[in-house]
């Protein structure tokens, strides 16, 4: 209640007790006791410190998705057969840093609750910790184990075939490779299933592939025993895999943070109950004053009633004058609402006709390497015939051998047959066209699959929406997805080493996609050369260059090129909002793009970028 309120209070009271007089100290005393009982009541309903409250919220829901990023890449170390490279980012650290602030600001809002639980909170996630980096080790022991394992399957063939014309029992050398094959078969189904029956099943197998190797040429023996050391070295390494992961899948840290998130909010809501309840006194308390103060104004009334109405007047006035204000107000809000929702939806169309351009040309350029696929397996399925039809035969020799070759004209016969379909089978060097084949095939997949990561390095789906990356990889993603459109072209790469740039990675790779588009479509019918250069600028910043040798920019057209809307392309083939776009993003990360072009020679785009950017609200803006 402010001190004009007080006076009137006051005021009130002596007219009230003119008829006998009150002592000025009793109308001192009530004045001082209700403001007293307002300031009380308006300390309780106080704020309870909510920006602290939601800070420790934001703290305890990062550690809660540091816990799921572990989570994330303990179960996909453990899923994978082969080793997969997993982002080395400083958990540790964050963790850390997390704790420090979660215990300054229980310390500042005096909470019982992060008091009590931090610390078990602190030594649970410091052990997780300690787990997940011994877990690392273990599996990397366990993936080399299992990777000198299956490197037996390529290198056994090759000494069977080796041994396959001077060693006479062949069918020993069957068994060999037979049981090498059951042998990697097992290990990959114990390092799926680590159970004690896929163990004993393996090292049963060893066992086997150990009698197996009594009589066999030196090379295969050497060979099996090599097979025989990795897989003792996968049966020692796993298992402590295993327990490791046992103990990271019921370690409760997860639990914890929920935990702690919940008691924390229910102590917050008891908190905000409490601040409830003072603001329905508050609001009662000055209820009743302003009733006092309403009874004491109407027995004024009398007194400045032409005050009253001169104020009526005013107020009249006044109102009016807001009215129009407010009419006028709105009418430019709607107007600026307009505005926004129809630059939004040109954005969301030059966003949609990059993406489609992209596509397609991603389209286009897998396309390509799964025709190439197609073919080697047609081909592939063409020379099934002649193996089944060798089998067959071979089949029946052995059929004839085993029954004793009671019918020698037939035993003749039938190896002349078997013996010819080799030496055709050997001069159409069928083995050798489908080793080709099968590497042809192996090839276009890695193409297919190279044309797959990059996509997803350009649009960064599966990272954090603001991200530290290099700037030369954004680069080579955007420059795989727009093969499509520099086809024809030369393209030169001049990067350095950079630094890594704080920034959000799929929109920088949306302002290179942009230029680079941009370079290609201004170079004139034929060959062109585009060159892109990387370069540190200064000690906190990063230069991107993008040159190209077309038609070049008009001195009159140049300061127009990052206005909205304006395009020199024909009509329908351009939004004017590609330039816009990147210039918009550039300057949100706290950087800058400058245009150099000049008629006939060419243009170049120079992106400068911030190591460290703004606020992330503002990236995100």
């Amino acid at each position: 209640m402010s001190a004009p309120g007080l006076s009137t209070i006051t005021a009130a009271l002596r007219r009230l007790t003119a008829a006998k007089p009150v002592p000025g100290s009793l109308v001192a005393a009530i004045a001082v006791v209700l403001a007293v009982t307002l300031g009380f009541l308006y300390y309780k309903t106080q704020g309870t410190g909510l920006k602290r409250h939601n800070e420790v919220l934001t703290l305890l829901r990062e550690l809660k998705k540091i816990d799921a990023r572990w989570d994330v890449e303990v179960f996909r170390a453990r899923g994978e057969l082969r080793a997969i490279p997993v982002p080395s980012a400083d958990y540790r650290t964050a963790v850390a840093r997390i704790q420090q602030d979660l215990a300054a600001t229980a310390r500042e809002i005096a909470s019982p609750v992060l008091q009590h639980g931090l610390p078990d909170l602190r030594s649970t996630l410091v052990q997780k910790a300690d787990l997940i980096e011994k877990f690392k080790k273990a599996n990397a022991a366990t993936k080399q184990a299992l990777g000198e394992v299956m490197r037996s399957e390529t290198e056994f063939p090759g000494l069977v075939r080796g041994a396959w014309q001077d060693f006479r029992d062949r069918e020993r050398l069957v068994a060999a490779e037979s049981a090498v094959v059951q042998v990697l078969a097992q290990s990959q189904r114990y390092y799926l299933f680590p159970a004690n029956a896929q163990r004993k099943n393996l090292e049963s197998l060893i066992a086997d592939l150990q009698a197996s190797a009594t009589r066999l040429p030196p090379a295969l023996a050497n060979g099996l025993a090599r097979l025989e050391g990795h897989v003792q070295q996968l049966l020692g390494a796993l298992p402590i895999e295993q327990t490791l992961f046992a103990k990271l899948a019921f370690l409760p840290a997860g639990p914890r943070i929920d935990s702690l998130t919940d008691a924390f909010s229910g102590e917050l809501a008891t908190q905000l109950e409490s601040r409830e309840i003072y603001r329905v006194y508050l609001v009662a308390f000055a209820g009743a004053l302003l009733i006092l103060i309403a009874y004491l104004v109407a027995r004024l009334a009398a007194s400045y009633r032409l005050l009253n109405a001169a104020n009526a007047a005013l107020h009249a006035a006044n109102e009016g004058l807001e009215r129009r204000v407010a009419e006028r107000t709105q009418e430019l809000s709607d107007a600026l609402e307009q505005l926004k929702e129809s630059e939004m939806q040109l954005i969301q169309t030059e966003k949609m006709s990059s993406l489609g351009q992209m596509v397609a040309g991603v389209a286009h350029e897998i396309n390509t390497p799964l025709a190439y696929v197609k073919n080697s397996v047609g081909v592939m399925r063409s020379k099934l015939p002649e193996l089944t039809q060798l089998l067959y035969e071979t089949t029946k020799l052995l059929a004839l051998l085993r029954a004793g070759a009671k019918d020698p004209d037939q035993l003749s016969q039938q190896f002349a047959l078997t013996q010819d379909l080799i030496r055709q089978f050997r001069e159409h060097r069928v083995l050798d066209e489908l080793q080709e084949l099968v590497k042809d095939g192996l090839h276009g997949v890695e193409q297919i699959t190279d044309i797959v990561t990059n996509l997803r390095n350009f649009a960064r789906l599966d990272r954090s929406r603001v991200a530290t990356v290099n700037l030369n990889d954004g680069l080579n993603s955007t420059l795989l997805l727009a093969k499509h459109e520099l086809k024809g072209h030369t393209v030169n790469k001049q990067f350095t080493d950079l630094p890594g740039v704080t920034c959000s990675p799929s929109q920088i790779n949306q302002v290179f996609l942009n230029l680079i588009n941009n370079a290609a479509q201004s170079i004139e019918p034929g060959p062109g050369v585009i060159t892109l250069t990387t370069r540190r600028e200064g000690p906190d910043h990063v230069a991107v260059e993008v040159q190209d040798n077309g038609k070049g920019i008009p001195p009159e057209v140049l300061p127009k090129i990052f206005d909205p809307f304006f395009t020199t392309k024909d009509v329908g083939k351009g939004t004017g909002l590609g330039l816009s776009i990147a210039y918009k993003i550039v300057e949100q990360h706290g950087g800058t793009l400058n245009v150099d072009s000049a008629v006939g020679v060419g243009t170049k785009f120079t992106v400068v970028l911030p190591l460290t950017p703004p606020a992330p609200a503002e990236l995100a803006a």
